[in-house]
């Protein structure tokens, strides 16, 4: 069985925006707030769990031909957006390699007010047929990946997931980018994550210690399917302390490969 680890929250530094390239770059303020521990603090604990969540990932994708990864949680607040700002920085290497982070969550998306960025037209968009995904593509610097927002919201959100244009759309990015993280909404009750399963190669699962209950894990990985698992984040441990164990023995059963995050309650 593989193992569980934590990381835990450092605080953040603001970075200088890199140079545009060959799409539209917007510049990230990244604040405390923002839990970008990858990029504050990069020899810190927290960012070498991530790293050992990279390099798992990439020890998976030839056997399991992974590039599409969905990021869900059972439940609001566990973290799911703040380990998916992370975990993009950490694949995409500096730019060494192309990451898209696609937001997918239409009802509650975060991902532009972490970042302290306007707003633009995004993944609703494109689903409507109204802009190629392309168009919508920033690159986030100095983050050196790109972004994909959830758009204008809709009070069809959950339809528009389920349409064949997700399918038109997933296609076409999976030619352009060497990693696709998915903002999922959480599990339950929105079917939502059940739909993106579909699209992606591979489901982690991010559980908040203390606040994230066996059941609503349970019925979590029901809904996703054990068999499109790769990971269990745990989220939220600040220390390596006793309580740990019992956090493992709780979730190591869920096919927990790797790793988690101390985030904010907002994502």
């Amino acid at each position: 069985m593989s193992r569980l680890f934590d990381l835990m929250h450092k605080s953040e530094a603001p970075a200088a925006c890199e140079e545009a390239h060959d799409v539209p770059v917007e510049c990230a303020e990244i604040t405390p707030e923002a839990r970008l521990v990858f990029h504050s603090d990069p020899v810190g604990p927290a960012a070498d769990r991530y790293r050992f969540l990279r390099m798992r990932l990439r020890e998976l994708a030839p056997s399991a031909k992974l590039k599409k990864l969905l990021v869900t949680s059972p439940l609001p607040h566990d973290g799911k957006s703040t380990v998916c700002l992370n975990l993009a920085t950490a694949l995409a290497e500096g730019g060494k390699k192309n990451v898209l982070l696609m937001e997918a969550d239409l009802h509650q998306p975060v991902l532009n007010a972490k970042l302290r960025l306007d707003k633009w037209p995004g993944l609703t968009e494109c689903l409507e047929g109204k802009i190629e995904p392309q168009s919508a593509i920033r690159r986030i610097d100095p983050l050196s990946w790109y972004l994909l927002p959830a758009g204008g919201s809709r009070e069809n959100a959950s339809e528009l997931l389920q349409t064949a244009a997700l399918t038109t759309v997933m296609n076409k990015l999976a030619q352009q980018f060497d990693w696709i993280i998915v903002d999922s909404p959480p599990a339950l009750p929105l079917s939502d994550a059940t739909s993106l399963t579909r699209h992606v190669d591979a489901t982690l699962l991010v559980v908040r210690a203390e606040q994230t209950v066996r059941e609503a894990v349970d019925e979590a990985v029901a809904i996703i399917g054990r068999q499109r698992l790769v990971a269990v984040i745990l989220n939220g441990v600040n220390s390596f302390d006793r309580s740990y164990s019992k956090y493992y023995k709780s979730y190591a059963r869920y096919y927990s490969h790797i790793t988690p995050q101390t985030a904010d309650r907002n994502s």
